[in-house]
């Protein structure tokens, strides 16, 4: 049983608790109605009789003699009109409970998880006479039935790097406006792009949903299901690590949890003041889900891929900013360190892994970016496995462990061909627990390759480049035309 199954099973078993204690303080109640309103017919109901009623229902329930209402005036006296409402209170707060359990199941069929859905609504209380409750499981089963499988060696993955929040300051004619405008997105492209996607229906997937990692290392399909004319795919960021380089380029500083528990990012102002707002992807997009539900398959959402060199999701996590290693420092981390004198490690790791949690809890997925955005074949086979293990030291311990690996560059450890352990690449990452593979490909619609111990996706990358020189390309996913931000500079330069 999987964590999602066993959050399930809990969510219906309190349900269930929480149905039978209301059920039977009901029966309670109407049992202590009846023998009171019993008493009162077998005394008859007067004015002065009612005392007599009361000290005999409290006698005949507790086996004690105590003071009817007029014999102590403080002690108030309890009708049956308020037993009655009492009763009343009791099926309003199951009605309550009835309203709560479909709006519940009506999100999980909104994400597709119509078995879910279904369990939530027949552990309900009164399932078997509710016609609300039975109304509704017909209805998901129904549109459970009429989904159909997607070949999973036909989606697509689409990936963005940071995004630009102030295009005055990322296209200004500095040195560094060039690969802006080759590799980024503006935010009001990215939100176009998006609700294009959206109305044309697409749906986020995890590469989880595509295949099946087992224990014992090996690699198997997985089927996905949805409505006719839905159309899944895998979505990924890059580089979430808002680099000492962008500072002052307009993007945003790092991310975090705000005072609701939603994950935000902050922007340092011209005054100098920080605001929090939806200013990068991740909470773009789940602010997007919040609205539309069902852009979001069983509630997963994209895939951040992180280097370290520099920490993880603007914090600075590497241990470079704990041990000052001074033939290991950049220059902007030296003058990092000199502009913040009182620097707390801990503490910074403590805030990153915050954050990783928060996004985790929201659908989102880690993966490797390589520590130093490095091309493993390039770089050769020794400075790989130094630059894993630095990987999984300063960041798999921060954000958790991941079987994901999305190449810098647009790289990859072979051709097209298959992976085999004859690939000394493959079978060293395979080995530190890389079972997923990602490349740039933004020549073809998809490419997934599958063997037997591992998953191969090519990737298209969203940005001024792709759109400007080849709009074609992208028209299966959104009119470029329609999201291109006037503010970026053209002729986009070329590569």
């Amino acid at each position: 049983m999987d964590a999602k199954e066993r959050i399930i099973e809990q969510r219906i078993a309190k349900r269930r608790k929480n149905a039978l204690i209301m059920r039977t303080l009901i029966a309670v109640m109407i049992v202590l109605i009846t023998v009171f309103v019993g008493i009162l017919i077998y005394t008859g109901v007067t004015s002065g009789s009612f005392a007599r009623a009361w000290e005999d229902f409290v006698h005949v329930m507790t086996g004690t003699d105590v003071p009817g209402p007029e014999a102590d005036p403080n002690v108030p006296v309890v009708s049956p009109v308020e037993g009655a409402d009492s009763g009343m209170t009791a099926a309003s707060s199951a009605e309550e409970e009835i309203t709560q359990i479909l709006a519940e199941a009506a999100h999980l069929a909104a994400q597709y998880e119509y078995t879910e859905a279904i369990a939530l609504l027949k552990s309900g209380p009164g399932y078997n006479t509710n016609p609300q409750l039975q109304n509704a499981v017909a209805s998901f089963q129904a549109q459970k039935d009429a989904c159909i499988a997607f070949p999973v060696d036909q989606i697509p993955h689409v990936f963005f790097h940071t995004l630009v929040k102030d295009t005055a300051k990322a296209f200004d004619g500095d040195a560094n406006e060039a690969g802006y405008n080759q590799v980024m997105t503006t935010i009001t492209e990215f939100n176009s792009i998006i609700s294009q996607m959206y109305e044309k229906g697409y749906v986020m997937v995890s590469l989880h949903d595509m295949c099946e990692v087992r224990e014992d290392g090996t690699v198997a399909r997985k089927e996905i299901r949805l409505p006719e004319g839905k159309i899944p795919f895998v979505l990924s960021q890059d580089d979430v690590s808002y680099y000492h380089y962008m500072v002052g380029d307009g993007f945003a500083q790092k991310l975090i949890v705000d005072e609701n528990g939603k994950v935000k990012n902050t922007y340092l102002e011209d005054d100098g003041s920080i605001s929090v707002g939806n200013y990068d992807m991740v909470p773009l997009i789940d602010a997007f889900v919040e609205e539309h539900p069902d852009f979001a398959y069983h509630g997963h959402k994209g895939v951040i891929a992180l280097t370290g060199y520099e920490g993880v999701l603007g914090y600075r996590t590497d241990e470079v900013y704990k041990t000052r290693q001074e033939d290991r420092l950049t220059a902007y981390q030296r003058a990092f360190l000199e502009a913040n004198p009182d620097f707390d490690w801990e503490a910074e790791v403590a805030g990153a892994k915050e954050v990783a949690e928060a996004m985790k809890a929201e659908g989102w997925e880690f993966a490797s970016h390589t520590w130093g955005h490095i091309n493993p074949v390039a770089y050769g086979y020794d400075a790989t496995v130094k630059d894993t293990q630095r990987w999984l030291e300063n960041v798999a311990s921060v954000v958790g462990d991941t079987d994901i690996l999305i190449f810098a560059f647009g790289a990859d450890i072979n051709d097209w061909t298959p992976y085999t352990q004859e690939n000394e690449f493959f079978r060293y990452l395979k080995e530190q627990g890389f079972s997923i593979y990602c490349n740039v490909d933004g020549s073809q619609k998809y490419w997934v390759q599958f063997g037997s111990d591992y998953m191969r996706q090519g990737r298209r990358n969203l940005d001024g480049y792709r759109m400007y020189y080849n709009p074609q390309m992208l028209e299966d996913l959104f009119d470029v035309e329609q999201a291109w931000d006037a503010a970026r500079p053209t002729p986009v330069p070329e590569m």
